[in-house]
C-alpha cells in the first residue's frame, strides 16, 4: 500500500478519492480547479485488483489530465476481491460487501487525516447519499463538487468527452458504472449480463457461492424472500436497466437491489 506519512505535510490539504468513475474523474477536476496552488492536493485511488483492465488505461490518461500522479493504495493483506471472499468466506449480505470493506475503507481510512478536505464524486443527482455519507461518517470533513455544481453522471460523460477521454470499458458495454468485473451486490439482472459478457467470472462465483453455502442472489416465492444460487439462475430473470451498482466508501450503506 502507498502511504503518505502524516509529517510529509503541514497544515491541511485536499483528498480526491478517484475511482475511474466519471463522476469521481469531474468531480477531481472541480477540487483541482478549487485548490490548486492555494492547498496540497492529492489524488487517490484504491485498487481492489479486479475492476477491468481498461479502468488503468482511464487512470492514466485522467493523471494526464490532471497534471500530477494519482497515489494508488491497496490493502497488501489480499490480491484481488476474489482473494478477499476467499479469506473471509463471505461475499456479500446485510453486513455489507467485505471487499468494500478491506480494498477500499481501510486504505481509505490509513490514508485520511483529520484536517483533510475528501473529495467525492455523488452526482447532482446523490443529495440523500451524500447525506446518508455524512451521517455515517461524521469524523470526515466531506465536499462534493459534482453536488455543488448540480453535475449529473450523463454531463460528466460530456464533459469527458469533451477532453478526448475515451469512458472506461465497463460503461462502453453498458454497465452503469466502471466497477469490478463481478459486484456481489448485483442481483439477478446484473448477473445475466455478467453470464453473457464475462462468462468465465459468472462461473467463478457460481462455484465459490457453492463452496461457501453462499447464495448473493434473492427470488421471492409466495411472497417470501428465498437466496438462489447463480447456477440456479433463470437467464431471463432479473432486468439491468436505469438502475446503479455503485461501489464506492458507503457501499455498505446501500441496500441489494434487482439491477
Amino acid at each position: 500500500m502507498t502511504i503518505i506519512e502524516t509529517n510529509d505535510f503541514a497544515g491541511e490539504r485536499v483528498v480526491c478519492w478517484f475511482s475511474c468513475g466519471a463522476t469521481s474523474a469531474v468531480a477531481t477536476l472541480k477540487a483541482l480547479e478549487k485548490y490548486r496552488g492555494k492547498l496540497p492536493v492529492e489524488i487517490c485511488y484504491c485498487d481492489t485488483g479486479s475492476e477491468h483492465p481498461d479502468n488503468m488505461r482511464f487512470l492514466l490518461d485522467m493523471q494526464r489530465i490532471y497534471g500530477q500522479p494519482i497515489t494508488i493504495l491497496k490493502n497488501p493483506k489480499f490480491k484481488d476481491c476474489w482473494d478477499v471472499w476467499e479469506k473471509r468466506r463471505y461475499i456479500a449480505g446485510i453486513a455489507g460487501a467485505p471487499c468494500t470493506s478491506e480494498m477500499k475503507i481501510k486504505p481509505r481510512i490509513e490514508f485520511q487525516r483529520p484536517i483533510d478536505i475528501q473529495v467525492f464524486g455523488f452526482g447532482g443527482e446523490e443529495i440523500e447519499r451524500k447525506k446518508r455519507f455524512e451521517e455515517n461518517h461524521k469524523e470526515i470533513y466531506v465536499e462534493c463538487p459534482l453536488i455543488d455544481a448540480s453535475l449529473d453522471k450523463q454531463e460528466c460523460f460530456v464533459i469527458l468527452t469533451r477532453l478526448g477521454v475515451e469512458l472506461p470499458m465497463m460503461y462502453r458495454l453498458g454497465y452503469r458504472n466502471a466497477n469490478c468485473v463481478c459486484c456481489p451486490k448485483g442481483m439477478a439482472g446484473y448477473w445475466n449480463k455478467i453470464r453473457i459478457d464475462f462468462p468465465e467470472n459468472f462461473n467463478r462465483m457460481a462455484k465459490l457461492e457453492r463452496k461457501l453455502n453462499a447464495a448473493i442472489n434473492k427470488s421471492y416465492k409466495g411472497g417470501e424472500r428465498q437466496r438462489i444460487f447463480l447456477d440456479e439462475l433463470d437467464p431471463l430473470a432479473g432486468r439491468y436497466q436505469d438502475i446503479d451498482v455503485s461501489c464506492g466508501f458507503d457501499c455498505e450503506l446501500e441496500e441489494n437491489k434487482d439491477v
